[in-house]
């Protein structure tokens, strides 16, 4: 079993570029519906210092982290025990860096990769050269408030969708990039993971939090979590970020479905139908319909030669019509 959690994966304090303190963001977090936090200090992890106590008052988990902040791009490490040095990386050797935090069980990711650049922010446009992307663990495709209708991220989210078509399985999520803790009008979204009870009981939420993600077991929603789950005639199932072996003849009843509880209360969604696209290495191959009333559809497919499959939920959100989340995909071999 499961339990799908929200995250903020992107956050600074004041021991970078921050204007809040770790338990100050630890507090907002607990006040947006959001189960825990990465912190992800510019090239510092001096704020993890008071991690532990942090945690117990607030009951918000919070992931140990750093950004390597460089003239080349700025790459987000999840899980660090130690500081990995990142000051000998040049735009061709990003793999030495990823090798140290791999070795103490880390993640690694690349942060709002085609955000804008120098002299306005230096660094934030990713030209580190990628010789093997199987070394990326994810992407932060969705960056900053109201990430869904930000340009940037239309060409992060298309990158994402190329390397799923080259074979890659790569996870995507969001990241507020968050730096202050003053209330916002705009809506912010969330990556939800996909817990496994059996990682949480043997190693604690942290560590099952990170094998969440390195697996691709995550969905992104500004609003309610999108669902997607395939069952094949034989009887194997695979949710988000599993892998299915296709019968012969390739038919499957694909699942879709809406959580309209995940973080109520904190985001407002007009009461109209929605939108789930199911989205493949072959386009878009169908779509769903659902509502408060009906949150969950079914229909046998045929997936030949389908190599991926994932579901985008649109919808009108804040009065734009935009796609409100994503989940992370379905492998098929």
């Amino acid at each position: 079993m499961k339990q799908w959690l929200p995250y903020e994966l992107h956050c600074h304090t004041f021991h970078s570029d921050g204007k809040q303190s770790l338990r100050e963001l630890a507090e907002a977090a607990k006040t947006l519906g959001l189960h825990g936090v990465a912190l992800t200090d510019h090239n510092t992890m001096t704020g993890l210092s008071n991690r532990e106590e942090v945690v117990d008052s607030t009951g918000v988990e919070v992931i140990p982290g750093l950004e390597w902040t460089t003239f080349f791009g700025h790459m987000l490490t999840l899980g660090l025990q130690e500081y990995v040095d990142w000051r000998n990386l040049s735009p061709f050797h990003i793999h030495r860096g990823i090798e140290g935090v791999h070795r103490q069980g880390g993640l690694v990711g690349i942060a709002h990769p085609f955000r804008v650049g120098s002299p306005m922010c230096t660094g934030c446009y990713w030209e580190f050269e990628v010789s093997e992307w199987k070394d990326i663990d994810y992407i932060e495709v969705w960056s900053g408030l109201f990430p869904s209708i930000r340009r940037n991220n239309h060409r992060a989210f298309a990158m994402w969708t190329d390397l799923l078509n080259q074979g890659y399985r790569i996870a995507a999520t969001s990241g507020r990039d968050w730096h202050t803790s003053d209330p916002v009008s705009e809506p912010i979204s969330a990556t939800y993971l996909g817990l496994s009870d059996e990682v949480t009981a043997s190693s604690g939420i942290t560590k099952a939090a990170l094998d969440a993600l390195k697996r691709g077991a995550a969905a992104v929603s500004m609003g309610p979590r999108p669902q997607l789950r395939v069952r094949t005639a034989d009887h194997q199932e695979a949710d988000i970020g599993e892998e299915v072996i296709l019968p012969a003849d390739s038919f499957a009843e694909v699942t879709v479905g809406v959580d309209f509880a995940a973080r109520a209360g904190h985001w407002i969604l007009l009461e109209r139908e929605l939108e789930i696209r199911l989205i493949s290495n072959r386009g878009q191959i169908g779509t769903l319909n659902v509502s408060r009333a009906n949150s969950a559809q079914s229909q046998v497919m045929d997936l030949s030669g389908i190599r991926w499959l994932r579901a985008e939920l649109h919808g009108v959100f804040y009065h734009v019509n935009t796609m409100i989340g994503f989940t992370n995909a379905i492998y098929f071999s």
